[in-house]
């Protein structure tokens, strides 16, 4: 009897393996069929394109070029702004704190405060809301001034992220040229987005308030949100300097919430324009396909 029992488990067992690499060798199909999906656009672009995404529940990436470095335009801003929040976390001043705005920090490009004539100090934090949702290069220039160039590069190497590096204020052309640049990989980038998502950023209650302020840029500034269902909530910041474009993404699937960090260099005006957009199409049909399948691929409501 006690054979037979054995047996019967081996059989149930076997079976139970067999049904669940069916269901994994299924999934390793559609992931292929993605990442060929995507390699064929960034291949058909003459620009440089760069790529990672991770999916929030699994941990599993997507990639290409991960570990190329991209200028960042004013998608470093996420670093800084988690620098301010840092700071404010130690002791070094409260986000109610009112910051004025020096004469020298009013730059060109983005943002309101270059508009106003004599702006009033603003709270630390609502600078911080301006550098994002308005993508304000001025208040951005005000915090870099308030935590430091070389802080927020230590916060970022205690991450374990040593390639996004900032070097320079906004709108600051001489230093551009010098070589000065902010850069990010898209790993690293994708990486800080998941930190963020997993709470893992100075503690859960400050990861949370930073991802608040990443949703309150509009999606008409969004080139991935071209992709993405206005019925989902994104949490972003894209950057557009001559020849590069990029964004980073938390993307808050109900299904399945994935982080993309993409980036292009080298564009070509007129050629290839929505292949961020087209590849934001792929991944969100991916994540919600397997968010929202069954293991044997029946879309359940």
């Amino acid at each position: 009897m006690k054979q037979l029992n054995s047996y019967l488990l081996a059989i149930l067992f076997g079976f139970t393996s067999v049904c669940m690499f069916a269901q994994e060798n299924t999934r390793q199909m559609l992931k292929q069929k993605t990442e060929k999906q995507l390699e064929e656009i960034f291949n058909s672009s003459p620009a440089i394109s760069g790529m990672v995404a991770i999916d929030l529940t699994s941990g599993e990436k997507i990639s290409w070029n991960p570990d190329v470095q991209f200028p960042q335009a004013s998608s470093i801003k996420i670093p800084i702004l988690m620098e301010v929040f840092k700071q404010a976390n130690e002791g070094e001043f409260s986000l109610s704190d009112p910051l004025p705005v020096k004469s020298e920090n009013l730059v060109g490009g983005t943002g309101i405060l270059k508009h106003l004539e004599d702006p009033a100090p603003l709270s630390i934090k609502n600078l911080g809301i301006l550098m994002i949702a308005l993508s304000d290069n001025s208040a951005t220039n005000a915090l870099i001034d308030l935590v430091g160039i070389s802080e927020v590069n230590s916060t970022l190497k205690s991450l374990g992220v040593n390639n996004t590096l900032l070097q320079r204020k906004m709108m600051n052309s001489a230093a551009s040229a010098r070589g000065e640049e902010n850069l990010a990989t898209p790993e690293e980038a994708a990486k800080i987005l998941q930190l963020l998502y997993n709470g893992k950023f100075i503690n859960p209650e400050v990861s949370k308030e930073i991802i608040e302020i990443l949703k309150t840029t509009g999606r008409e500034d969004s080139r991935l949100a071209a992709g993405i269902p206005e019925s989902t909530s994104i949490a972003f910041k894209p950057g557009f300097i001559d020849g590069v474009s990029t964004e980073w993404a938390i993307v808050l699937l109900e299904q399945r919430p994935y982080a993309v960090a993409m980036m292009e260099s080298h564009k070509v005006k007129g050629e290839a324009e929505e292949v961020m957009e087209e590849v934001s199409k792929i991944l969100f049909n991916y994540y919600w396909r397997i968010g929202s399948a069954s293991e044997y691929g029946t879309y359940v409501k």
